[in-house]
């Protein structure tokens, strides 16, 4: 009986490493290779995380991702303050900083967490605002508190979103005209071709890509 019972035990776990064995090589290699393989044909780009290339070929981001405009940070800043020659993107003050390993600079993704009646929140509400309507106010264009749109003074729920609507982006077209010294008309003109329009028609809502509206602005100022 305990030759049976130790045999037993013996085929038992030869057939579960065997069912282990296979079932690693199918899901932890073979599956990866394929899907991998099958999205590298259907879907290089976004396959290899969306690159946006700007007009040398250089990978300068992702469409997929947010990113800021800044000047060089100052001696003495903590927070560099944005370059207003571009376009610039939804806050991102949400986002936290990486206090585990301050030698890496970490891409944290997430939202503030709080609610709607947090006063930490809406004292950064009251400050985006007035700054959005400090730094877009020109000598010839006021820019009014009712001009300003939500996504203008809050961040999106992951902190990255790298789309603004059409009328964050038609705030900003008189201050960009001013300091990239084109007319309004050309700005304007500029945002328009870059308006994405919802999807399918009604999904969703339309949405400018300010990474790919910023290489358009470089290749305009520079061409």
């Amino acid at each position: 009986m305990a030759n049976n019972s130790v045999g037993n035990t013996g085929r038992i776990l030869w057939a579960g490493l065997r069912a282990l064995l296979v079932l690693t090589v199918v899901c932890g290699v073979l599956y990866p290779l394929a899907v991998t393989g099958i999205a590298q044909v259907a879907f290089p780009g976004k396959a290899n995380g969306s690159e946006i290339q700007d007009a040398s070929g250089k990978v300068v981001g992702s469409e997929l991702i947010g990113q800021r405009y800044d000047l060089p940070l100052k001696n003495g800043e903590e927070t560099a303050a944005p370059d207003l020659k571009w376009f610039q993107p939804r806050p991102s003050n949400g986002l936290g900083s990486n206090s585990v390993n301050t030698r890496y600079k970490l891409i944290l993704s997430g939202a503030t967490n709080r609610s709607g009646d947090n006063t930490d929140l809406i004292q950064w509400v009251k400050d985006a605002k007035a700054a959005v309507i400090k730094d877009n106010s020109t000598a010839g264009h006021r820019v009014k508190p009712s001009d300003v749109p939500a996504d203008a003074v809050t961040s999106s729920g992951s902190g990255l979103d790298p789309h603004i609507s059409p009328e964050y982006a038609k705030l900003q077209v008189h201050r960009v005209a001013e300091k990239n010294h084109l007319t309004v008309a050309q700005v304007d003109r500029l945002v328009a071709d870059h308006t994405d329009d919802r999807v399918l028609g009604f999904i969703g809502e339309p949405r400018v890509n300010v990474l790919r509206l910023n290489i358009a602005l470089k290749e305009m100022t520079q061409g």
